[in-house]
């Protein structure tokens, strides 16, 4: 989408990865990478949260105050990298797109750590 809540669709450094788009606001940028390998921490029994009808992986880096989404039930993964003061409205935003956009599909958790 061009917008996400009040940030805008914005450019990203080059070289950009394939799959890769930004938004930006007042604050940090929100990052979407879609395309990649399924999380290693993403195993059985991992938690997930469902937003709108997408199932999501959830990422924190305490480092950075970052926290990245994973949605693991579609043909492909897709990371939504989201800043502390991001609130709900981006990863909504992005549930309804990826739900519109592909069909749900039965997760696939890497087993037990």
């Amino acid at each position: 989408p061009d917008s996400l809540g009040d940030r805008r669709r914005a450019e990203t450094a080059q070289p950009t990865p394939a799959g890769t788009a930004a938004w930006r606001g007042d604050g940090d940028p929100v990052i979407l990478r879609c395309g990649l390998d399924r999380p290693a921490e993403f195993v059985v029994g991992a938690p997930l949260q469902m937003v709108g009808d997408v199932s999501w992986f959830r990422l924190d880096d305490a480092d950075t105050r970052r926290s990245t989404w994973v949605s693991v039930d579609r043909s492909v993964y897709i990371a939504l990298t989201l800043p502390a003061d991001s609130g709900p409205t981006p990863i909504q935003t992005m549930s309804e797109a990826i739900a519109r956009a592909m069909p749900v599909l039965p997760i696939r958790p890497g087993p037990p750590a």
